[in-house]
């Protein structure tokens, strides 16, 4: 009697991070990036053959060897774990990552195929799920490193009466497309910025709004709070505002929220 073939299952993820494709590659052929996600120590050869090599924060080693690099579009790669009474031996697995274009940054699809069985398979779900999610947060914290001046030159742009200079604040933190909600505001592009702006400086002369602490960062998502200041020094409102960034790393939407209202 024939012994019966081992099934396996595959799993597939997909995430969108909000970067550009070229920069989301890097990620998979640069050591020290390739570390920043998975834990120092690890590495990659980024060449067929080369090897790959996964450290684990509590210790577990994963390893494999590159089958396909095609830049900036996929890498594929073996995989498995190192040591005794483990699930799958290293190179065991094929990991297979795509990464697609889309308006908004890069689709990221992984697909973990040949896992040895559907409970083995349930247990690198959540993991998979995890590590994406860290290599998410990894790819935003390097692209959006100047949030803060990012943040500064927006304020900036609040107080800046020279309609040119205005214009260059603008156009150095924010995208082309980019929206402005706030209790008072419901604005898309420069222009209407712009319009808004100049407005709301009539209506408030002399006032200006100041960053309070630093910027924080979650992927492609930040939060920085704010106090405005009216002509004589005195504080006219404080807030905050969330902004979604695009995958050049300016600003496409920002909702501002004002204490209070």
């Amino acid at each position: 009697m024939t012994p019966a073939t081992p099934t396996t299952t595959d799993i597939v993820r997909t995430i969108e991070i909000a970067a550009p494709r070229a920069r989301v590659f890097r990620y998979f052929v640069d050591s020290e990036r390739f570390a920043r996600w998975w834990g120092e120590g690890s590495a990659v050869d980024p060449r067929p053959g080369g090897a790959v090599r996964i450290c684990y924060p509590g210790g577990q080693v994963a390893s494999g060897h590159f089958k396909e690099i095609v830049e900036p579009e996929r890498v594929i790669f073996s995989y498995g774990y190192e040591g005794e009474r483990q699930p799958f031996a290293p190179g065991a697995t094929t990991v297979s990552v795509y990464l697609e274009e889309i308006p908004s940054g890069t689709r990221v699809t992984l697909r973990h195929a040949g896992i040895p069985g559907e409970e083995v398979a349930r247990e690198h779900v959540q993991g998979w799920r995890y590590q994406l999610s860290l290599f998410s947060r990894t790819v935003g914290a390097e692209l959006h490193a100047n949030a803060a001046e990012m943040a500064d030159r927006w304020l900036a742009a609040w107080a800046e009466t020279d309609p040119r200079k205005r214009r260059e604040l603008l156009e150095a933190c924010a995208a082309p497309e980019i929206t402005f909600h706030d209790p008072f505001s419901a604005l898309t592009g420069y222009e209407d910025l712009e319009s808004h702006i100049a407005a709301a400086q009539r209506l408030m002369a002399g006032s200006s709004v100041v960053r309070l602490g630093a910027p924080v960062v979650s992927h492609g998502d930040a939060l920085f709070h704010w106090e405005m200041r009216t002509a004589d020094g005195q504080i006219g409102g404080r807030g905050a505002n969330a902004v979604i960034f695009a995958p050049d790393g300016r600003m496409r939407r920002v909702v501002g929220f004002w204490e209070g209202s």
